[in-house]
């Protein structure tokens, strides 16, 4: 019952000269109205969330993601699906940049022009270095920032999922934004996603929101591939020695959560070059350190995936 008829009724009947029986009046009706809104509640659960749709044609979703910004976590995206489409080139390999607010894809990947509309209306992702990619920083001109609540951001997201023409795709490589909010929530309730890679570096301020990153996951029953830990150390030019210089507590982090450290990597002082010349380190730097990992991790992902499809046809013949 609405708060402001309860009010009405009240007013409506005979003087009281005790204030308190007021309140004890609107307490009855208060309590009335809360077990209404809990029975209400548990019928909503009861329905369970939104049941998750695959995107057409695409077989597996991963996501990378990290629980602070500036810890290489788009770096590690867009060479990760690089290196996927190099180890395997008969693989379909996509890539969407889920950061609506600060997308850096295009930048990274050196795309850029207005995407077009299909025949079936669907908007044709764009394709560099063999890899299909979407962004809104290929929707939204020059510099405009986007300035949007919540619901927006959603549709915005929804757009980028299912009214892009993703297939056929063995895998989409989807680049979140840093932290967790709405659109972590929202691939996580809305699509079939395969596992998450959580980006971190050493420092602890970023070990910190790791643990909240990984904490979000698990509630979400998302399964975590495992940690990359970004800017690990520095190597001596000289000497070679590897100096720790944003701690080296990472490995401990992630035994506390169980967690595997499936990749580590170096400062590289290339790397920023890459980044600004638009062309990964997986092609710039081919014999890299470097580019050797992230090899290294593409084949850990693909294992990752052909494991759990064999997992999910044993279950299917149970």
């Amino acid at each position: 019952m609405n708060l402001q008829r309860i009010i009405n009724k009240v007013c409506a009947q005979p003087l009281l000269t005790n204030t308190k029986n007021v309140f004890s009046i609107l307490s009855i009706r208060l309590k009335h109205d809360k077990n209404d809104l809990e029975e209400h509640k548990k019928k909503v659960m009861a329905r369970g969330l939104p049941e998750k749709k695959p995107l057409p044609g695409v077989k597996s979703i991963i996501l990378v993601a990290s629980g602070k910004g500036g810890v290489g976590k788009t770096t590690t995206a867009v060479n990760l699906a690089c290196a996927m489409k190099v180890i395997e080139p008969d693989k379909e390999i996509g890539l969407l940049d889920a950061d609506v607010f600060g997308p850096s894809v295009p930048l990274m990947m050196n795309i850029s022009g207005e995407p077009m509309l299909n025949d079936n209306h669907l908007i044709e992702p764009l394709l560099n270095y063999g890899v299909k990619c979407m962004s809104m920083g290929l929707l939204v001109s020059g510099e405009n920032a986007v300035v949007w609540r919540g619901l927006m951001v959603m549709q915005a997201l929804d757009r980028l999922t299912r009214h892009v023409a993703w297939g056929p795709l063995d895998c989409l490589v989807v680049d979140t934004p840093p932290g967790t909010g709405d659109t972590h929530l929202s691939l996580a309730q809305n699509l079939p996603i395969d596992g998450a890679i959580v980006v971190t570096t050493p420092q602890s301020a970023a070990l910190q929101v790791t643990k909240r990153g990984v904490n979000m996951f698990e509630k979400l029953k998302v399964p975590i591939v495992g940690l990359v830990e970004n800017m690990s150390h520095a190597m001596c030019s000289n000497c070679g020695t590897k100096n720790f210089i944003f701690g080296n507590e990472t490995k401990k982090t992630a035994n506390e959560m169980g967690l595997d450290i499936i990749e580590s990597f170096e400062v590289d002082a290339n790397m920023s070059e890459c980044i600004n010349s638009g062309k990964p380190a997986i092609y710039a730097l081919p014999d890299s350190i470097h580019a050797e990992k992230y090899r290294r991790l593409a084949n850990r992902v693909f294992k990752y995936i052909a494991d759990k499809d064999i997992q999910h046809a044993k279950a299917k013949e149970q």
